[in-house]
This record gives structure tokens, C-alpha cells and sequence, in this order.
């Protein structure tokens, strides 16, 4: 066995045939960033191991990570009152045991159980966003526009006030910003709005906003040297898988991204415990697959460890499973075919021992036993070896509510994440420009208004003045002095009778006296 520091799990059963049983399983501190797994069915001492390895680290310097799905792990945060049975086994190790509680930071996505946690929409992305919403190819494809319309015009993402005022920014311009980057249609608007109102009412309305996670507050060390237990209270966000799933994989690659690269580290600068694994990869894209295994992959480097704990191995994709060097393996049934399956694919996933046939033993094992295979000073796998767990110095089950809120009192980021800011983002400017865009309308229809009155009013002061004129022309001819009126030259009916009478009066004389003269004369 090497002399190199690490975390004590607890003793072996059945060695190898070389050493035999009784040696100690160790999970070396140098070797824990090459990632591991923790499996076994409910009720077989998954949540125990994970306990045991967390204060394991904490009590070597290194902050720890993990999610607390049942609310038993909370329990870290109070010393053990171990019984007959624990001390026993114990005594069989040649352990003794020292009660002690973990330096505890407690966490809680919706602020009831712990301190709250939040990061903006800009920092999920995209990818992550869409599996949080459940969102098709297409569906994705016009959130990526979104982000890209966002980053494009210094538009702020950070909650989902924010992204609503996008899509509805993207939905009243999809003509201009589809000529430039691609069709933007209106179902598809309307889809992701929906999805976002089913993860408001999921509670994922809490997660989105400032102040956001700074990675520095989950990875302190005290002055004592332990390093800092992160303890995400999951028991509510468990009914919301893909929030959770998406959650966890988005700290990983915060840590990704921001931890610089230091190689293999004599300790990890943090392990992070990924409960329920197997919700990471349900009907996950391929997209977010592979995300997952470069993750795993490069964040050796960053000296950061990641162990899985799930109810099979199975569970986890054989490209991630392959980069999980420490292996602890509780009890599994195979009762259906799926379950043999999975029984086969985790007992071939150990170095054989000889000792005993892996399958068998995977079934036969009882509670607080495992079958264990680390990494040894080389990294190659040891011998797997069926061990017994060693007790927890810190309480088995959960912590009470008042044990609770005394650890937040005395939490290190008390008070830092309690009271939400609310910057202005991309809600606030859109509303703003919009507001502008509406006075600015307002204004113009306001002065096409007052145009129109004042040609009305001129063309009426046109008329008046018309009509003054008018007036003044009547009046002056009302004052002009009038001449004698002109005697009318029109006969009236009587006078033209009496004309006509006097007229044929006076023919008919003539003529008489005419044919008088005349006859006078021929008779001559």
C-alpha cells in the first residue's frame, strides 16, 4: 500500500490473493481528480459513502460540492451521536471514531432551505437554456438568434423578464433580423414563450437573476484548514429534472471556464458530487452529450474532481463512464432483463479479483458494503475488492430546521445573495425605446394635429377676411347717395291696347279717306 494521503473508506473483505483481507481502501488524494461513480440501488448506502467522502475531503482542505436530494445528506452539519452497531464496526476497522460536524455552507436554487443561487440568462447560454425549456432544433435555433440579436446590441440578459422582452423584440422585428441571421418564425416565439412559463411556475423564475454565483464563495477553506461543504438542498428542485440536471452541468463549466490549468494537483481544488446522474442524460441531445464528456474530460486539468452518483452505471453514457477512474460499487438487483444488462455492463467495468466472481458479489452485497476499486499511485485501477464501509463522524439522516438555520447564521456569505438586484437589462432599455418609439409617435401625430388645425384655422381667417371684404364692398355702395330714379319705358297692357286701337283707328281712316280721294279723282 502507498504512504500518499487520502480518504479512508473503510476495510476490505475479500484482497487479493496476495494480501489477503483486512487492508484498508484508501481514495488517493492525488488521484481524485481523475473523476469517479458511486452506484448501487435505493437503500444500499449511496448517500452514507457520499457523506463519508465529502467530510473525507473537507478534513483534507478541499471544498466539496454535492446536491442533497433526499434531505438526509444535510445531516453532515452535526456531529454523530454513533450507536452500538457503528462503534462496533468501527473497533473492527480499528477505528475510532470522533463525532464531528463538517464546516456546512447550505444552498438552496429558491432561498428556503439555504442561501439562494443565481446566474443570469447570458451565462446559461444557449444550449443549456433550451434543455431547461425542452425546446426542439428548431426552437433552439431562433433562441441562438435571441443571443445573438442580444450580444449584438448590448442588450443584457439576466433574468426572464429580459428574455420575454427579446423574443418579443425579435417576434415585432423577424423581418429585418431574418434577412440578416435567419427566419425567425412567430410559432416558434411562441412555443419558447410558453416553455418559459412553464419554467416560471417550476420555480425557475428564483435561478435567474443578480446577484449571480461567484465560484469563490463554494470554494473557501477555513482557518482551520477543512475545506468548505457545499450543500445544495434538491429535495423541491428534484421535481424539476431538467432545471436540476441543467443547473449542476451549468457549474461545471463555470468551473471549466474560469479555473486555470494545473495539471494533477497533489489534492483536488474541489470534487464536486453529482447526485441522480442519470437525469443529466435522459433524453438529452447529442449536442449536450458531448458538452458532458468535454467537461469531464478537460476539467481533470483544472483540479477539479467529478463523482457521479446514480443507481447504475448503465445510466451514464460509455464515453463519460470510460473517464471515471475511482469506482464504488453498493448492491444492485437484476431481477428484469434490463437489470442484468446493467448488472453485466458493472461487473465488467472492474479489474477482476479472483477471490470471488464480480456479478455474484455485486448482488450480495449488504448494506454499508460495496465493492471498491481506486485509482493506486500509477492511476491504474487497483484489484476491485469488496469492502466495508466505514462509519460517518458526522449524524446519519437529516439535520433539524433549527440545526439549519444556525449553520446559515453563521454561514461565511451571509447576507451576500439574500436581496436581488434588479439592473438595467435588456427589459428596461427595450421598454424604454419602446416608450421612446410611442412619444415619438405621439409627437408626430401630435404636430400633424396641430398642422391640420392650423391650416383649418387659416383657411377659415381666409375666409373671414373674404367675407370682411365682401361687407366692406356692400357698405360702400349702401353709402354712395342715389340718383332720380329713371321713368320706365315698358308700356303697360293698357297703354299698348289702346295703342293697337288708336293704330287700326287710324289705318282704317286713312285708307277710306285715301280710296275716297283716289275715286274722286278717276272720276274726273
Amino acid at each position: 500500500m502507498t504512504d500518499a494521503p487520502g480518504i479512508f473508506l473503510g476495510q476490505s473483505m475479500d484482497g487479493a490473493p496476495a494480501s489477503g483481507p483486512g487492508l484498508p481502501e484508501i481514495l488517493l488524494l492525488n488521484r481524485a481528480n481523475r473523476h469517479g461513480v458511486v452506484a448501487g440501488a435505493t437503500g444500499t448506502g449511496k448517500t452514507v459513502t457520499l457523506q463519508i467522502m465529502a467530510q473525507g475531503f473537507s478534513d483534507a482542505g478541499v471544498p466539496v460540492f454535492c446536491a442533497d436530494v433526499k434531505g438526509d445528506l444535510s445531516g453532515i452539519c452535526v456531529p454523530g451521536s454513533p450507536n452500538e452497531k457503528l462503534l462496533a464496526r468501527a473497533a473492527s476497522m480499528g477505528l475510532t471514531l470522533q463525532p464531528k460536524a463538517a464546516p456546512v455552507v447550505f444552498w438552496d436554487l429558491y432561498g428556503l432551505k439555504g442561501h439562494p443561487i443565481r446566474t443570469t440568462v447570458s451565462e446559461i447560454g444557449p444550449l443549456l437554456l433550451a434543455r431547461m425549456l425542452n425546446l426542439n432544433d428548431v426552437q433552439e435555433g431562433v433562441l441562438s438568434v435571441l443571443f445573438h440579436v442580444a450580444d449584438k446590441e448590448g442588450l443584457l440578459l439576466l433574468d426572464l423578464d429580459d428574455l420575454r422582452a427579446m423574443l418579443a423584440y425579435v417576434g415585432e422585428n423577424s423581418e429585418r433580423i431574418g434577412r440578416e441571421v435567419g427566419n425567425v418564425a412567430p410559432a416558434s416565439i411562441a412555443s419558447i414563450q410558453r416553455a418559459i412559463l412553464q419554467l416560471e411556475q417550476q420555480g425557475g423564475k428564483a435561478f435567474f437573476g443578480e446577484p449571480a454565483l461567484k465560484l469563490e464563495d463554494m470554494m473557501r477553506t477555513g482557518l482551520d484548514g477543512r475545506g468548505q461543504v457545499n450543500v445544495l438542498d434538491a429535495t423541491k428542485l428534484m421535481a424539476s429534472p431538467r432545471l436540476y440536471a441543467a443547473f449542476l452541468l451549468w457549474l461545471l463549466s463555470e468551473l471549466f471556464e474560469q479555473l486555470p490549468e494545473v495539471g494533477d494537483p497533489e489534492k483536488p481544488r474541489l470534487v464536486f458530487f453529482f447526485d441522480e446522474a442519470h437525469l443529466l442524460f435522459n433524453d438529452a441531445p447529442d449536442a449536450l452529450r458531448e458538452k458532458v464528456e468535454q467537461v469531464v474530460r478537460l476539467i481533470r486539468s483544472k483540479g477539479v474532481g467529478v463523482y457521479f452518483v446514480t443507481q447504475n452505471p448503465a445510466d451514464i453514457p460509455d464515453s463519460v463512464l470510460a473517464q471515471l477512474g475511482n469506482r464504488i460499487q453498493h448492491a444492485l438487483r437484476a431481477y428484469t432483463p434490463a437489470e442484468q444488462r446493467g448488472l453485466k455492463a458493472a461487473s465488467q467495468s472492474f479489474r477482476v479479483n479472483p477471490a470471488f466472481d464480480t456479478a455474484e458479489a455485486i448482488q450480495g452485497l449488504g448494506v454499508g458494503e460495496a465493492l471498491v476499486s481506486a485509482l493506486d499511485e500509477k492511476g491504474a485501477p487497483r484489484v476491485v475488492a469488496r469492502t466495508m464501509i466505514r462509519p460517518p463522524d458526522s449524524r446519519l439522516g437529516p439535520a433539524t430546521d433549527a440545526e439549519r438555520a444556525a449553520v446559515m447564521a453563521a454561514s461565511p456569505v451571509r447576507g451576500l445573495y439574500e436581496a436581488m438586484v434588479d439592473r438595467e437589462s435588456a427589459e428596461e432599455i427595450l421598454t424604454a425605446r419602446r416608450g421612446e418609439e410611442n412619444q415619438a409617435a405621439a409627437d408626430a401625430r401630435l404636430a400633424e394635429a396641430r398642422a391640420k388645425a392650423d391650416a383649418a384655422a387659416a383657411k377659415d381667417a381666409d375666409k373671414a377676411a373674404a367675407r370682411a371684404k365682401e361687407q366692406a364692398r356692400y357698405d360702400r355702395e349702401a353709402a354712395r347717395p342715389r340718383a332720380a330714379p329713371r321713368r320706365s319705358t315698358r308700356e303697360t297692357p293698357i297703354e299698348a291696347a289702346t295703342k293697337s286701337v288708336l293704330r287700326t283707328a287710324g289705318s282704317t281712316l286713312t285708307r277710306e279717306l285715301l280710296r275716297g280721294l283716289l275715286g274722286g279723282l278717276k272720276r274726273r
